[in-house]
């Protein structure tokens, strides 16, 4: 990812892991704070969380494949959270993006929530449950100052635990990746190429999905379904075909779905040259 090391101070205001958290890299003005939805009078008592900012909501229904996002812009984060509380049912979690020296203006915040918009779009690792933002003029130098506030709120974001600006795979010039390291697998009539990567099995774009499952599986049968559902995986001819990139937990549920049947993911993927995931990433250690 090209990321060089920083120091992020994550504070606990009640002690809890599991509560409310203030994010910051030390060296930066940004700050990131994430309230669980019933922690949301708690944070109301936090002066961090009144200002002017972004703030973005997430959630993810048992139905989805996609985690969903709605990305906003207040002058009062905490007032607009009470009234979401109040409208939208989908979230669970919210993330306030504020600065420590009160620098956001409302032209800020208004361009970061499109570009934020824009970005999320990009990557398309969530659901989007808003329309597009109204892109808001702010001089060029000051878009140079809002792309590096970005970076920071970036790297806070993911680091609280969502990846929805992070490229699920490295590609073209900034891939480190070549593909020699990546792995394959196959059944009657299809093929899935992937990599192994921190978050689990990526398996890629194009790569193909059986459309019948066997008598004996029984696990994933729902998470094949909210593939198709949400339109992950699209029908074409006698596969299923994925229309981008999709991360799978392990690498066995990824090679479940694909095959359509139970399967030992540490086995059925294997390298161009025949040998096993499991040769490669386990016994290799």
């Amino acid at each position: 990812m090209g990321y060089k090391a920083k120091t992020i101070q994550i504070f606990l205001p009640d002690g809890s892991p599991r509560s409310i958290k203030i994010a910051e890299i030390t060296s930066r003005i940004v700050k990131a704070i994430l309230i669980p939805r019933n922690r949301l009078v708690e944070a109301g008592q936090r002066v961090e969380t009144k200002g002017v900012g972004i703030y973005f909501l997430f959630g993810q229904s048992e139905n989805d494949a996609k985690p969903s996002v709605y990305i906003g812009e207040a002058e009062d984060c905490y007032t607009r959270l009470k009234q979401h509380h109040k409208e939208k049912d989908f979230w669970e979690i919210a993330i306030v993006i504020t600065t420590s020296n009160n620098t956001f203006t409302k032209a800020h915040i208004k361009y970061l929530e499109w570009y934020c918009y824009e970005k999320c779009k990009e990557v398309d690792r969530y659901k989007m449950q808003q329309s597009i933002p109204t892109k808001s003029y702010v001089p060029e130098h000051v878009v140079a100052d809002l792309m590096d506030m970005f970076e920071t709120l970036k790297i806070l974001v993911s680091t609280l635990g969502f990846n929805i600006f992070e490229e699920i795979r490295e590609q073209g010039e900034n891939s480190s990746t070549k593909k020699e390291e990546f792995f394959y697998c196959r059944g009657k009539g299809i093929e899935a190429t992937g990599e192994y990567t921190d978050e689990g099995l990526v398996v890629f774009k194009k790569s193909q999905m059986s459309v019948q499952i066997t008598p004996s599986m029984k696990t994933y049968v729902d998470l094949r379904k909210k593939l198709i559902d949400d339109k992950v995986v699209i029908k074409q001819d006698t596969v299923y075909i994925f229309q981008s990139d999709y991360v799978f937990k392990s690498p066995s549920a990824a090679s479940a779905v694909i095959l359509g049947r139970p399967s030992n993911g540490w086995t059925d993927w294997k390298s161009k040259d025949g040998r096993t995931l499991d040769e490669i990433k386990r016994k290799s250690i």
